[in-house]
């Protein structure tokens, strides 16, 4: 009796053409998602606590509202935070005192720049991709200022100590562009609150420069606060009293900027201002 054989090669070949169909489909769908990708980008969601580089939108983009605390900071290398051994700034430690109180806060950008003036942030505000950061923003920090007035320290480095009468001189103008920047900062986002860094003296032990020194920052200080109490939402963080007769103990070896300790001072005054600004008017949304 003859054993009857089966062929198997039409089942083998239905096998193979199935998988290589899948296999078609699969490449097919991996590459319309790449395309996809390519063209409509969703960003990486996962940014909580890192920097979003500033993004490029022709149209006004509405920050989210999910109670979230949104900071960036804008100015001069004070806000960049040169001068801090550890690298933070007053914009990261002002993240950590909040988060310690309960906050949910997100460091957005930091947009310092060194050895920025008031006449170069007015420029740099039209810039989109920090127009777009500062959209994005629900709490906003600005630095600026102490390179109109002190030459960013460059009187330590062998140049003649500016007098009374020509410190004087650079106020009036100085403080209008400082005008101009508040309220171009308002126009990109007039829903966040906006936190004033005021300047301090630096060279309050430089015999030289103590008196004509502190005239102008309190000059200054005076200027930014009547401008800031024009706006709503707008306040200013002072400085001045931290680093008088303490100089030692916040400046850097620059003499200039802040150390460690000068930043984590200032940013305990931020934390207590946006506290105080959110508990009178209600809070960044």
């Amino acid at each position: 009796m003859k054993r009857r054989t089966v062929d198997s090669s039409p089942w083998i070949w239905r096998i193979i053409s199935t998988v290589s169909v899948l296999a078609t489909l699969l490449l097919l769908f991996g590459f319309v998602y790449a395309i996809k990708d390519v063209m409509f980008p969703q960003g990486d969601a996962g940014t909580s606590s890192g920097q979003t580089s500033g993004k490029p939108s022709s149209s006004e983009a509405a920050p989210v509202q999910d109670g979230k605390i949104r900071m960036a900071v804008i100015g001069d290398s004070l806000a960049r935070g040169t001068g801090d051994d550890e690298g933070l700034g007053f914009i990261r430690r002002t993240a950590n005192l909040l988060q310690q109180q309960g906050h949910d806060v997100q460091v957005l950008n930091n947009l310092g720049v060194n050895g920025l003036r008031t006449d170069a942030l007015l420029k740099k505000l039209d810039e989109q991709g920090v127009r777009y950061v500062l959209q994005q923003a629900n709490f906003i920090l600005l630095s600026i200022g102490a390179n109109d007035l002190f030459q960013g320290g460059q009187v330590l480095q062998g140049q003649d100590p500016p007098t009374p009468e020509k410190l004087a001189e650079v106020l009036p103008e100085t403080s209008k562009r400082l005008q101009d920047i508040l309220k171009k900062v308002k126009e990109i986002n007039p829903q966040a609150q906006i936190s004033y860094v005021g300047l301090y003296n630096p060279f309050g032990d430089v015999k030289e420069l103590k008196v004509p020194g502190n005239t102008v920052v309190a000059a200054w200080n005076d200027a930014a606060l009547e401008i800031l109490n024009q706006e709503d939402r707008m306040s200013l963080v002072p400085t001045f009293d931290i680093f008088q007769n303490h100089l030692g103990k916040y400046l850097s070896s620059d003499h200039f900027h802040p150390n460690g300790d000068g930043y984590q001072a200032i940013a305990v005054r931020i934390a207590q201002e946006y506290q105080n600004v959110n508990e009178t008017q209600g809070g960044a949304k």
